[in-house]
């Protein structure tokens, strides 16, 4: 089953690599959406595809890239939209 969830990371995420680790564990897992710095230093991301792939997904945040430290993660689940063709890594904070 394909889900979509929108994840935000709390902790020390920024300066350490932690978008060009999710886009690279994304696409190793074949799950499209994005993933961005917030002007508060979280990380926000949306993630779409298998369920299971998802969740490991979201198990990488919850650890990060070495250099991490990450306190939290938020994860709210979404219907799936399918909108999404790859992962990408947004730049700026355009809400």
């Amino acid at each position: 089953m394909k889900v979509r969830a929108h994840v935000f990371v709390n902790g020390m995420v920024q300066g350490v690599f932690f978008r060009s680790k999710t886009q690279y564990e994304a696409k190793k897992r074949n799950v499209t959406g994005w993933v961005r710095n917030l002007p508060d230093g979280r990380v926000e991301a949306v993630f779409e595809g298998e369920e299971e792939k998802v969740k490991e997904l979201i198990n990488f945040c919850k650890r990060g890239p070495p250099g991490a430290r990450v306190t939290s993660v938020d994860v709210r689940w979404e219907t799936y939209t399918g909108e999404f063709k790859d992962f990408e890594i947004k730049y700026g904070y355009r809400f």
